[in-house]
Order: structure tokens, then sequence, then C-alpha cells
């Protein structure tokens, strides 16, 4: 089965994050099938905290893929910045 789950990167207390589809019996930094975006969780100036393709994402989950819990709610909210971000143009 494949997850969607995120991937530990950076220093000591300077977590940054990829989000990355795969095998669910793949340790948390071990291999994975294709990178879907990045979570910074202490961005800096104007750095986006999350950037994720969504195009790929939604293809993951339609083919069965399932998302953890913090994946699904960085999804939601990179969906509502894409909303808004286009309201606003």
């Amino acid at each position: 089965m494949v997850r969607i789950r995120l991937q530990r990167h950076g220093s000591t207390h300077t977590p940054k994050y990829r989000i990355v589809a795969c095998e669910h019996t793949v340790r948390r930094d071990g291999r994975f099938i294709e990178i879907l975006g990045n979570y910074d969780p202490q961005p800096r100036g104007k750095e986006v905290p999350v950037t994720l393709d969504l195009d790929r994402f939604d293809y993951w989950l339609g083919v069965g893929a399932q998302p953890s819990d913090t994946v699904r709610s960085l999804a939601k909210k990179a969906k509502k910045a894409l909303v808004s971000a286009s309201a606003a143009a």
C-alpha cells in the first residue's frame, strides 16, 4: 500500500520536511516513489510554508494512496491558499 507522508530533513532545531509517496513498509526517511512537495514549519520572511503539487497529490489519491493525518491537513491548507490566491487575481 502506498502512503503519502512526511520525510524529515534539515538540521537539529530547524526541521524541514518533504511530502513523499512511498510504500507503507519503508522507514520514515527511507526510499520513496515520488516527491510531491515541501513543508517548512518555521518559514522566514516571505517563504511559503507548504508547496505541494496538487495534480500529483490527486493522482496518488486516485490510485489508492493513503495520506497521513498531517499531510491531509497540509493538503487542505495548500488547496485553500490556491483558491484564495486565484480569487485575489
